[in-house]
């Protein structure tokens, strides 16, 4: 394809560039090359649902950053990773297939989570490639970069032998523990997987009685179901009205259970009456009051989410049945005092939006409390782009206050390498082989696997005969395995000499949103493998927002899909203006097709005006130049050193605007249109040297612009480099060079022909035509025989 051919730049080329881009594999990972290894732990977006426009955008940056490393001369590893673990694909099959794994069984239900796989992950492929994503491989294999799934038996196997490793070392340990349970989903869920929301309820004033007094007393509560659960009635201690219940007998109303009444600080006098029921598993509060105290909780409330024996009149009922059927009990018995609306803050699954309960359960920890100070002494090892993000990891790190959970009661996802049987009243595990995956839950245990009671290796399986081995049904969190995604990049377990040589990891780019997550997570398990931070850098990215600012959501109709995009405007204006719009790590970027379509002019004039240079022959070496043309490569050079100190730190938005404004205000509007007479100098009022001057210069010009912005915006410049016969992807980034020289001669030039074009309008004269009158400023006394040639000033 010739630039002379291309009237204006269209998706319809870039599917030409693309494609090919994709087939051959230009920047396939060489891991015998002799230069630095830059490697990016990309986020591996789920595949059960298109690409979507933060996804798109945050890519590009990622692009930006791929691609000018390896004009810095690195070996670049940045590979496609797709995740199709855990709930999503499993709520994706629920929704596509209408079925349940409850009701189906488990074996039929994952094959319906493999049909939805096998649909999805080449969208995802074929999206990234269009937007012109280098990925260092597109294509599935063993070699290093290529394309990783992350339900691979590959994946899970090493996330199933750090598992054991973990194991061995005692770090990870089984523990009956009141947990987040999400009833929708069945499932455990840690901390980090819950988000608050403020959900209208009643808040319910109700009538106890004082075993002791025989008085009345009222408790408030927006979860008169758990009355059943309340192991002791509380009043702040500086609440004289109370002070005589202190150690007295709070009877509970249906019930009739006897309850303890005691002055504690947890209780707010100015809340409702200043009482307050504690019950078993109300919230993060009641939990952790009851841990305080030492008192026994009882769990009213099921697996399945319904009340269990111990609600008494409420047994079966769903949460909110039982809630309106306590509360008609409550009326009937004229024990409720009043209602009233409010707005509960109340915790609920990330995934199933479903309000979070707290119920009794077996579960896997792995310990992180004892952790927390080495997690906040190696994050200190790591770069933080923007440095303020960092705050929001030490924040969280604090507020951890429990050992993550990290079995599951779910399907498709990676199975815990257990097998488990009893022996005079204890548990014995028998591990897994770290190296092979394995899925106890449908696999007989072998006799040569390795047997742990406690921390304490008692031998292998053979070794017991007789016992009744059960496979785990449990799976991990899903964060077990993203928490692994550096490790499984650089070959950990896999290839020790390439891992050694690799690690840290160079960059982590990713979501602010997940930073209590996958970023959190993934420290902490580099940390208890290698003893070492797991990144050097680490980029924060904000969010992709709509025109006005708002996030985008189905129910709200203002959801941008890139794929509309891409066919409408094609990538290159969509990385344009990604770049251009904002700062991703600082702010939210407004998604606005009228300013993506204002770059795809910005596309169309760097292929008019490379059009007009290259008609120009290039004297190649370099002439003696004229002030004028020394003066704008200084600033361009000038302009090199600042890009190229802002790559550097991940800041992609401050080069593209100075480029834009270089390409539009500088370049192509004053200088092309003040020197293209003597670079064509007919009539020869030029001499040679100062025509070639004329002709390096512009040819200079458009060479480092290009350079500069391939990065950015790849396509374009390489097809316009390419026709001039260079190589970019061989092409070392130029180092530039400070000026200490003061460049607004340059916007004195930009002035002057300004003023000059706008006196000519005004007095109806054509730009070619003469005009008498106008100076030329003293600052611009070199430039005058170009100044007066291009005006034709008299």
């Amino acid at each position: 394809m010739k630039l002379s051919e291309i009237k204006n730049w269209s998706p319809e080329i870039e599917k030409v560039i693309t494609e090919k881009w994709k087939n051959s594999e230009p920047h396939k990972f060489d891991a015998n090359s002799k230069k630095k290894i830059y490697s990016i732990d990309t986020p591996p977006p789920y595949v059960n649902a298109p690409i979507h426009i933060g996804q798109a955008v945050t890519y590009c940056y990622m692009d930006f950053f791929a691609r000018f490393k390896r004009m810095q001369g690195y070996e670049v590893l940045f590979p496609l990773g797709l995740d199709r673990n855990g709930l999503p694909i499993e709520m994706a099959a629920e929704k596509k297939f209408k079925v349940s794994p409850f009701n189906v069984g488990r074996e039929k239900f994952m094959d319906y989570c493999k049909k939805i796989l096998e649909s999805t992950s080449s969208e995802t492929s074929d999206t990234f490639a269009k937007l012109g994503i280098s990925f260092t491989s597109y294509k599935e294999g063993p070699h290093i970069g290529a394309v990783y799934l992350t339900d691979s038996p590959e994946y899970r196997g090493v996330t199933q032998a750090t598992f054991i490793e973990l194991f061995k070392k005692g770090l990870i340990y089984e523990d009956v523990r009141i947990n987040n349970w999400d009833p929708k989903l069945q499932t455990t869920i840690a901390d980090s997987e819950i988000e608050y929301k403020d959900i209208e309820s009643n808040f319910n004033d109700v009538k106890w009685g004082v075993k002791e007094t025989g008085e009345e007393i009222v408790i408030g509560t927006t979860r008169p179901e758990l009355i059943c659960t309340c192991g002791m009635v509380i009043f702040n201690p500086g609440d004289k009205r109370y002070k005589h219940l202190d150690g007295k007998t709070a009877i509970s109303p249906i019930f009739g259970k006897e309850i303890p009444i005691k002055s504690h600080p947890l209780a707010q006098i100015e809340k409702g009456t200043g009482l307050a029921m504690m019950c078993s598993a109300g919230d993060l509060s009641d939990i952790q009051f009851f841990r305080e105290m030492g008192l026994k909780p009882e769990i009213a409330i099921e697996r399945d989410g319904k009340m269990n024996k111990i609600a008494g009149p409420l047994k079966g009922l769903k949460v909110h049945e039982a809630r309106e059927k306590i509360i008609s009990l409550l009326k009937e018995r004229k024990l409720l005092v009043k209602q009233e609306k409010i707005f509960h803050r109340t915790p609920v699954a990330e995934r199933s939006g479903a309000e979070v309960e707290f119920i009794s359960m077996p579960e896997y920890y792995l310990k992180q409390i004892e952790f927390k100070k080495d997690m906040k002494k190696i994050s200190k090892d790591i770069n933080f782009y923007p440095k303020t993000a960092k705050k929001i990891l030490d924040d969280w790190i604090d507020s951890v206050s429990i050992d993550w959970p990290i079995s599951r009661s779910r399907f498709y996802a990676t199975p815990i390498p257990l097998w488990i049987a009893e022996k005079e009243g204890k548990k014995l595990y028998a591990l897994g082989k770290t190296g092979k995956y394995c899925e106890p839950w449908k696999e007989r245990v072998n006799d040569d696997l390795e047997v742990y009671c406690g921390r304490k290796k008692i031998g292998v399986v053979g070794d017991f005969r007789g016992l009744n081995w059960v496979g785990e049904e449990k799976v991990f969190d899903t964060w077990m395995d993203s928490s692994i995604s550096e490790l499984v990049l650089l070959k950990y377990k896999s290839d020790d000499k390439f891992f050694n040589k690799t690690y840290p990891c160079s960059l982590r780019p990713q979501g602010k949103e997940i930073i209590r997550t996958w970023l959190y997570y993934t420290i902490l398990r580099g940390f208890l493998e290698t003893d070492k931070a797991c990144f050097k850098d680490v980029w924060i990215n904000q969010h992709i927002v709509d025109g006005l600012g708002y996030k985008m959501s189905k129910s709200k109709g203002n959801v941008i899909d890139p794929q509309k995009l891409l066919k409408e405007y094609g990538a290159e204006a969509i990385r344009f203006w990604a770049a251009t719009e904002g700062d991703l790590s600082k702010q939210d970027l407004k998604c606005s097709e009228e300013r993506i379509n204002g770059e795809k002019k910005t596309i169309n004039k760097i292929l008019n005006v490379s059009k007009f240079v290259m008609m120009f022959e290039n004297p190649g070496s370099k002439p003696n130049l004229t002030s004028m043309d020394s003066l704008f490569i200084d600033y361009l050079e000038d302009l090199t050193k600042k890009t190229k100190e802002n790559y550097e730190k991940y800041n992609f938005y401050n080069p593209a605007i100075e480029l834009r404004k270089f390409l539009w205000d500088t370049f192509s509007s004053h200088y092309v249109e003040i020197v293209k007479g003597r670079a064509y100098n007919q009539g020869g009022k030029f001499s040679n040297s100062e025509m070639n001057s004329a002709r390096y210069t512009l040819h200079f010009l458009l060479e480092r612009f290009l350079t500069l912005s391939f990065p950015i915006i790849p396509q374009v410049t390489s097809l316009i480099l390419g026709e001039k016969g260079i190589k970019i992807s061989d092409s070392d980034f130029p180092q530039g060079k400070k000026f200490k020289k003061d460049f607004k001669i340059i916007e004195d030039f930009v002035n002057f022909n300004s003023l000059v074009w706008k006196k000519k309008k005004e007095s109806s004269i054509g730009l070619r035509d003469s005009i008498q009158g106008v100076k030329i400023p003293a600052s611009l006394k070199d430039f005058e025989k170009d100044l007066i040639h291009a005006h034709n000033l008299i």
